[in-house]
Formats: structure tokens, C-alpha cells, sequence
């Protein structure tokens, strides 16, 4: 179990250092007057810190480690 979770823990601390973050678009009504509706997309985004990926990698390093030694 802890060198599957060290897997993971490892490909989600690269992923998040290659990328930086997650960016997703919401769609929102902006007029609504009966059958007539404007909308908009609006972006936003969830940054990842470098430090965050970083320590994730090293984490599921370090389950990897226990988990052979186990």
C-alpha cells in the first residue's frame, strides 16, 4: 500500500511542478432578460506552489523507501 500512495504522491509531485498549477473555465449568466440570456466565461485558476510538488515528490520518495525496507 505505501509504495502504490508513494507512486501516486510522486507522479502528482511532478505533475504539479511541470504545470504550476490548475486552470478551469466557468461559463455565467451576465443578462437574463426571459428567452434572451448573455453569458461569459470566466477563468480561473488554482496555483501550485514549487514548494508543494517538491514536497510531494520527495514524500512518496520517501514511502517508496519504507516501503521496501517493510
Amino acid at each position: 500500500m505505501a509504495k502504490t500512495l508513494g507512486m501516486i504522491l510522486i507522479a502528482l509531485g511532478i505533475a504539479g511542478l511541470a504545470w504550476g498549477g490548475l486552470t478551469y473555465t466557468t461559463r455565467e449568466t451576465v443578462v437574463d432578460l426571459g428567452p434572451i440570456q448573455a453569458t461569459r466565461d470566466k477563468s480561473h485558476s488554482i496555483p501550485l506552489p514549487p514548494v508543494a510538488g517538491a514536497v510531494l515528490v520527495v514524500t512518496g520518495i520517501a514511502l517508496l523507501v519504507a516501503g521496501k525496507k517493510g
